[in-house]
């Protein structure tokens, strides 16, 4: 079969179609025929080995798929064969391969597909679909006024989304262009900043009528986290999920405590169990199947162009999700 294989860091171009071996499903697990396989900005991060971990190498990246069941290992029910399905590589004992024509997986980790649910839209709800939603549930938008970082993302977009549905009082989208912050205004958001200006901070504000953010969802990090920090209300909560990208010293925390602010860590995969998953996925299939919530596509790449879907990653020109079509 054909895979997209990591043999050395670098840029785009390391990224490398190679022919591998179709692997064959063990007992307990599937084998998937890929239909979709999601590209994500960590495994840019991973490529130039600027993640927080860095990877053994040789190695096929990807961490979530979409595709058909097509052969069972040794006590999987036959009722699979043929099904729909997610896999969600990521939560299983083997993380990565996705960016290939085949994959197995764990039979317990197949998620079934609603027919109304395309295999591209089903990438996009795994690991930052799931990611929204957590964060959504880890810090209760309800009542709440919101700031969503990179609004327009594959985590933003459906963030956004989420928030207005948990009953935010106001969403306030932030995104570094007009068309992104359009979009994300589309989507629902009440009103949008646009973080490329300096002074963006006080345009949030503004937008809550002076009073500030009650929580803001930062999953960009770097400066944009210290300029945040303007924004934020009093007693307010800066949630963090940019991993790696840390841009806070001692005078930001020291503010933080005089202002009785809070920072919140976020991680996904420590908060996933198996039933949580499954039931984490279809809770997104079924809204995303019924139209209640919009899949952004921000790009499809046959397999073979990786590299091209890396690099608009890597340039910031995607909104929404990228995806192999293998």
């Amino acid at each position: 079969m054909r895979a997209i294989q990591l043999n050395r860091f670098g840029g785009p171009d390391v990224l490398e179609i190679v022919a591998v071996p179709k692997p064959e499903p063990q007992a307990g697990e599937v084998l998937v025929r890929v239909h979709a396989a999601g590209v994500n900005f960590f495994e840019v991060l991973m490529r130039a080995d600027r993640y927080a971990v860095t990877p053994q190498l040789p190695m096929i990246l990807g961490v979530e798929a979409a595709g058909i069941v097509e052969a069972l290992g040794h006590g999987v029910e036959a009722s699979l064969l043929g099904m729909r399905v997610a896999a969600p590589l990521f939560a299983s004992s083997q993380p990565f391969g996705g960016y290939a024509e085949y994959v197995t997986i764990d039979a317990s980790l197949a998620v079934p597909l609603p027919d109304a649910l395309s295999f591209e839209d089903a990438t996009a709800l795994m690991v930052q679909g799931l990611t929204a939603l957590h964060l959504s549930r880890q810090s209760r938008p309800a009542g709440k006024s919101v700031l969503v970082a990179a609004a327009a993302g594959g985590v933003g977009s459906l963030l956004v989304q989420l928030a207005k549905r948990a009953g935010a009082s106001r969403v306030i989208a932030a995104a570094g262009s007009k068309a992104k912050l359009d979009l994300a205004l589309s989507l629902g958001a009440d009103a949008a900043v646009d973080y490329s200006n300096a002074d963006w901070p006080e345009h949030a504000r503004a937008a809550t009528g002076g009073a500030g953010v009650d929580i803001i969802y930062d999953i960009v990090g770097g400066p944009l986290t210290a300029a945040a920090l303007e924004a934020l209300a009093p007693c307010g909560e800066l949630v963090f999920a940019a991993l790696g990208r840390y841009a806070l010293g001692a005078p930001q925390m020291e503010a933080m405590i005089g202002r009785n602010q809070s920072l919140r860590g976020f991680a996904l995969l420590p908060l996933l169990s198996t039933d949580g998953l499954r039931d984490g996925l279809l809770e997104l299939f079924d809204l995303a199947a019924g139209g209640q919530l919009v899949v952004t596509k921000g790009g499809r790449f046959p397999l073979d162009q990786a590299s091209h879907a890396h690099r608009l990653l890597e340039e910031r020109g995607a909104t929404g999700k990228v995806v192999l079509i293998p």
